[in-house]
């Protein structure tokens, strides 16, 4: 007998799931089914599984997110349309994957090689990026860790990004600043670059917090944010026509 998540954000991937579940293994505990990253950190911080099926693409972003988040113990079979997704999977560790439809054969395969249990698995958080970036898939939220909450804000929510002393901070436009477990690279290519800008080496901010632009030394640009940022941004001379081009929309994507 194995406990089962199902994490899926298709109510007819869910169904068959369950289907070939009930068909092939009867034995089989199905404990949870859920759409979204979010709701599977917080689920998995007081629960645990021997299998998981999880979709690539869920309602909140892209399920490996759910790595940065929770220690994964289970056995993961990543079920996807997309074959592309397939060799991430893994790196990730997971046991397998399923391309949607689902066939029985190969479903069977799949739970066939988690009889042996797997450690916690380990995630590279590179391939997150690098997925979502060649996928054109941009971050739409940020997860936080916020003593034993998981705090969910919205990416209209946010200000800026800042790197100090090896952390990485989000601060939104009403103020509220969150630590980050993502490096401001990492944050960087997962954020839609017609919205946001890499100011310096230690900020990026988004097209709305730009407060003013005043003519520095030396052709460069100087930068205002709000709410309010610490240091003195400068736009070096290099990058101040992509900056500009940014600023008007121009070649943004």
């Amino acid at each position: 007998m194995k406990r089962i998540l199902i994490l899926e954000d298709e109510v007819p991937a869910q169904l068959q799931i369950k289907r070939l579940i009930e068909k092939h293994y009867p034995d089989f505990i199905i404990l949870e089914v859920l759409g979204s990253v979010i709701s599977a950190a917080k689920w998995l911080q007081n629960n645990s599984v021997d299998i998981i099926f999880m979709d690539v693409e869920l309602s909140d972003g892209i399920c490996f997110e759910l790595f940065n988040m929770v220690n994964v113990e289970a056995n993961v079979i990543i079920t996807t349309a997309y074959e592309s997704y397939a060799l991430k999977a893994f790196r990730v560790n997971s046991i397998d994957y399923l391309l949607k439809p689902i066939e029985s054969e190969s479903f069977v395969k799949a739970v066939e090689k988690c009889s042996v249990k797997r450690d916690n698995i380990q995630f590279d958080k590179d391939v997150l990026s690098k997925l979502m970036n060649s996928s054109k898939i941009f971050k739409q939220r940020f997860a936080v860790k916020l003593g034993p909450r998981i705090i969910v804000v919205n990416i209209t929510e946010i200000a800026y990004f800042y790197a100090e002393n090896k952390s990485t901070f989000i601060v939104t436009s009403d103020k509220r600043e969150y630590l980050s477990d993502l490096s401001l690279e990492s944050i960087e290519e997962q954020l839609n670059p017609s919205l946001f800008f890499k100011l310096s080496r230690a900020c990026i901010a988004s097209i709305s917090s730009i407060d003013s632009i005043s003519r520095h030394f030396n052709s460069r640009l100087k930068v205002r944010l709000k709410p309010n940022y610490k240091d003195e941004i400068l736009v070096s001379r290099i990058r101040v026509p992509q900056f500009l081009d940014w600023l008007e929309g121009i070649n943004a994507n």
